[in-house]
């Protein structure tokens, strides 16, 4: 298969999850990914990259490194990009395969938990708050968008690249939780006001779907609620807002 059809084909999560690869698109998002430590098995340029020093020299840069590049019409990159004015720059690497017993917890470890969280942009700003904030690892519930779509790496500006995202069940995660001593805390607006708790030493939040909030089977498997203390009148947060100030408050106090 050449780059071109795979780069299409991967846009469906199903060919992602069966090949283990994923595209990363945009000059960024590309830097980010050939300064991690993941296989980069091609890439697909148009002339729209050489428009800048910064996209050539990131072509060279491929080049350097013996990673094959494939050159391509405007009209055919735009039918693999997944942006409305790409750059003419995506790459096709190999998605981690790490999984929860992979995971070193340190002492005062922080999870971040995602159930069904369905927007990609939401998706990514939650992986980027996790690792801004320190987190160990982000775990992936079902129901929630894939976070090796391409919408979800550029968002994120592939920090999934170096911070762990692990994909679970719920069934999985509870054991690996209670093996390891780390207590699972819910986020809803009837849990007890974030900054009034003492955090355990070792923490899962896990944040629930921007509408419906938790699903009933998570909620039943925290052992705590907390909530965002907000002014009256206003109802809810964006879901990557409320995380960023939830992991903050519960950050672990040295």
């Amino acid at each position: 298969m050449g780059l071109l059809t795979l780069a299409r084909d991967l846009g469906r999560r199903k060919a992602r999850e069966r090949s283990g690869l994923f595209v990363a698109e945009g000059i960024r998002t590309v830097e980010e990914l050939l300064d991690s430590p993941l296989v980069v098995q091609g890439a697909l340029v148009s002339e729209a990259v050489d428009a800048t020093p910064r996209g050539a020299a990131l072509v060279a840069a491929l080049a350097a490194r013996g990673i094959a590049t494939t050159r391509v019409s405007e009209d055919e990159f735009a039918s693999a990009a997944d942006t409305e004015t790409p750059q003419g720059i995506l790459a096709i690497a190999e998605r981690p395969s790490a999984t929860l017993d992979d995971l070193y917890l340190p002492d005062t470890a922080r999870l971040l938990v995602l159930d069904g969280i369905q927007d990609p942009g939401n998706a990514g700003t939650l992986l980027r708050t996790a690792a801004a904030l320190g987190v160990t690892a982000t775990c992936i519930l079902p129901g929630t968008v894939d976070p090796w779509n391409a919408k979800v790496v550029r968002s994120a500006v592939g920090i999934q690249f170096r911070h762990p995202t692990i994909s679970c069940t719920m069934e999985g995660l509870a054991p690996f939780l209670a093996r390891h001593g780390v207590t699972l805390w819910g986020t809803a607006a009837d849990g007890r006001p974030v900054d009034q708790v003492s955090a355990p030493t070792r923490l899962a939040l896990v944040m629930g779907n921007e509408g419906a909030g938790l699903s009933a089977a998570v909620r039943d498997a925290c052992a705590g609620m907390v909530a965002l203390p907000m002014a009256p009148g206003v109802e809810s947060l964006n879901v990557a807002v409320a995380a960023g100030i939830a992991l903050f408050a519960l950050r672990p106090r040295t």
